[in-house]
């Protein structure tokens, strides 16, 4: 298991392939206990993606990149997973993008970000004094 794990975690040696991303930065490692947190590493995954087509054709090498970067509860989510890394059902959560990111945000996301929004949107308030463009430069 630890071997699988190593397989698909990042590597600091250079022999290891090299990707075209490396100008970017790698998204900060995700272990789910702060679901606020998620999008922003989801994001980070997307945009390294679409920098980096040639690598990130197939949503596998998404999944199994993205998966490198779970630790703590989120890294146990994933490891069950792993361990049938081989599996070449299309359906299988490691070959479908689309998939990992609804059970990521379903297992490991904020359940309440929309009312946490809709919140913070119903709090702000332009002051007397205040501008449009300072407003909206306060979302």
């Amino acid at each position: 298991m630890g071997q699988l794990i190593q397989a698909v975690s990042p590597r600091d040696n250079s022999s290891a392939p090299a990707f075209k991303t490396s100008s970017m930065k790698a998204p900060d490692a995700f272990n789910g206990t702060k679901a606020n947190k998620l999008k922003g590493f989801m994001q980070s995954c997307q945009l390294i993606f679409h920098n980096d087509p040639e690598n990130f054709f197939s949503d596998s090498n998404k999944v199994l990149y993205s998966s490198s970067f779970l630790t703590g509860r989120a890294g146990k989510w994933i490891e069950p997973y792993l361990s049938n890394i081989y599996n070449e059902d299309p359906s299988y959560l490691l070959n479908e993008w689309q998939l990992f990111e609804t059970q990521l945000f379903t297992l490991l996301g904020d359940p309440n970000e929309v009312r946490k929004s809709e919140q913070e949107l119903n709090n702000l308030l332009i002051k007397e004094s205040g501008h449009v463009y300072l407003y909206i430069d306060d979302l």
